[in-house]
């Protein structure tokens, strides 16, 4: 007994605390160095992109300090994946935007209101995984992920423009409404001096992204254009910076709102708990498919969903696992969670100590840093590949992307649509599975009759249905079944394949059991061959396994081919389902 408890708290010890798995890696020297030197470059790209990120949510840059300081070690501990780099990031802070605009909130009702959403996406999240509800991301199919993602590196990159040009106020309802005030106020309202800064972030960081992809693009662009920023007091010119920042960690509080604002949340923080998941877990697929290590869906859901209620206690925002950072971190050999906790110390120590440093970034830099960024997640193969392989996903893919596009920034719209028009195609293509009379070929092969113009007989058929059997279809096979009878008014028997049957439901059942009685009336002998246990189980519970007769039950073909030809003698005619040996002269 004591065996046992002693074995069950080591297993819940593993499931609750994950990082017990990697712990002692560090022990040896070279892992332990290797997570230092990636964890503090992590942080060089962390900082300027958590800032820039908190800019994209409406937040000033020292909430994204808050959500990159101790976000990082919690999603480290609490997590399955060892790589996975966790903080602010585009499309998540894109979101919450879009959430608390339409509030009309002043700037300290914003900040509470930004905290508080993500606690719920947060305790969401927690609920899922606790419940072991991590599957739920699959309704996301990869079709409705291509359309989702590269519609909103769009819009993110497209909303940071009129930062580039020093031009304010020009928010529309829609997208296109927003680039249109854009395009009108461009002409008469660009500041020269932004723009030339916007210009030479842009043109820096893509230079250094061809010509140095080894070197820190975005850390080398943020100091230099810092500098600049310092010495031509870019600022006194009308340049928009970052300013002062409070200096020193942030305060555990619970966001206060008004309690009548809370239902307005609840849908944004669903959104923001599935969709920040969904790209973390993503990620983590990637680089686990290169280091083979596990994953657990449901405890990466865990550790999400502790990191974004983490990250509203300490005033800041939602948060997920970051594509660019995740990769920095695999290129600088990271190899257990201890890069991420290092990374999250170091923004701490910069909150600290460094924030007068930060005073002049300019903002058309950091606008620079985001639109580089999610320009890179702009990929249109991905929906050539979709369509080639199955048109309704080009078609999923395409359809969420022109969503997506027509009604940001409410993104989570363009997702609704993907969502119900994946569910929509899948129904209907399921709804007609492959149903056909074979026949046996001269290789022994069972084939399609009719495909392969094989000859078939009067008195006995076997038929094959490819498919589940459920309320979509059910009535598809009853109806080719009889159509089948009619058209053989001589049938003594019938033999029904089901070996591609997985799952049933009770409108599936109800049609097998009409079926039996049926064919029971008019004379013909109704058999199946080949149920899964799964299947067989379940028509054993409904009773209808007694009713069709355990005997009218084969495993395998063959065994109830000569079952037939016993009872039945030569009133059937099994000759197109044997194999014809040659005749020898």
């Amino acid at each position: 007994m004591l065996d046992y408890l002693a074995g069950f708290l080591r297993d819940a010890g593993r499931r609750f605390v994950p990082f017990l798995g990697w712990i002692g890696d560090l022990k040896r020297p070279e892992i332990l160095k290797a997570d230092i030197i990636a964890g503090i470059t992590v942080a060089l790209v962390l900082i300027p992109q958590s800032m820039a990120n908190a800019q994209l949510a409406g937040l000033p840059p020292e909430i994204g300090l808050y959500s990159a300081f101790l976000v990082p070690i919690v999603a480290a501990i609490f997590g399955s994946s060892r790589q996975l780099q966790n903080g602010p990031v585009a499309i998540i802070s894109l979101m919450s935007a879009a959430a608390l605009i339409p509030l009309g909130l002043s700037a300290e009702q914003y900040i509470a209101y930004a905290a508080m959403l993500a606690i719920l996406a947060g305790v969401m999240q927690l609920g899922l995984g606790f419940l072991r509800l991590g599957v739920m991301v699959d309704f996301l199919s990869h079709p409705v992920i291509i359309g989702f993602i590269n519609a909103a590196a769009i819009v993110i990159s497209s909303l940071q423009v009129s930062k580039l040009f020093g031009i304010n106020d020009v928010q529309g309802e829609h997208l296109y409404e927003t680039l249109w005030n854009l395009a009108l106020s461009v002409p008469s309202q660009s500041h020269l001096p932004t723009v030339a800064m916007g210009v030479f972030s842009l043109a820096l960081l893509v230079a250094l992204k061809k010509l140095a992809p080894k070197k820190p693009a975005i850390l080398i662009t943020v100091v230099v254009t810092t500098v600049v920023s310092w010495l031509f007091r870019y600022d006194l010119q009308g340049g928009a910076i970052v300013g002062a920042i409070n200096q020193g960690l942030p305060s555990f509080i619970f966001p206060s709102i008004d309690p009548s604002d809370l239902s307005a949340l609840l849908l944004p923080a669903f959104m923001i708990a599935i969709l920040s998941f969904v790209e973390a877990f993503s990620i983590a697929k990637g680089i686990a498919s290169k280091t083979r290590q596990h994953l657990s869906a449901d405890q990466e859901m865990v550790g999400k969903g502790l990191a974004n209620v983490v990250a509203g206690l300490s005033q800041g925002y939602a948060v997920s696992g970051s594509f660019s950072r995740t990769a920095v971190a695999f290129d600088a050999g990271a190899k257990t969670g201890f890069t991420a906790i290092v990374s999250g110390i170091i923004v701490g120590i910069t909150l600290l100590y460094f924030t007068p440093l930060l005073f002049f970034i300019p903002i058309a830099t950091l606008a620079a840093v985001i639109i580089v960024a999610v320009v890179g997640m702009i990929q249109f193969e991905p929906f050539k590949h979709a369509w080639k392989v199955n048109p309704h996903d080009g078609l999923v893919a395409f359809t969420v992307f022109v969503g997506t596009l027509y009604f940001a920034p409410h993104l989570e719209w363009g997702i609704f649509i993907g969502v119900a028009l994946s569910i929509g195609l899948y129904i209907y293509r399921t709804m007609q599975p492959h149903f056909a009379e074979v026949a046996m070929d001269a290789d022994g092969t069972f084939r399609d009759a009719h495909l392969f113009g094989m000859q078939t007989s009067d008195t006995l058929a076997l038929f094959r249905y490819d498919g589940d059997l459920y309320f979509a279809n059910a009535s598809y096979l009853e109806k080719r079944l009889l159509n089948a009878v009619a058209d053989k008014p001589q049938l003594k028997a019938l033999l029904l394949d089901l070996e591609a049957v997985d799952q049933i439901d009770v409108t599936g059942e109800e049609m097998l059991s009409h079926m039996a009685e049926g064919l029971k009336l008019a004379g013909i002998e109704f058999i199946i061959t080949r149920p899964k246990f799964k299947l067989l189980d379940t028509l054993k519970r409904s009773g209808l396994y007694e009713k069709i007769g355990e005997q009218n039950f084969f495993s395998k073909r063959s065994v109830a081919l000569e079952s037939i030809k016993k009872q039945y003698g030569d009133q059937v005619d099994i000759s197109h389902l044997t194999i014809h040996k040659p005749v020898e002269t």
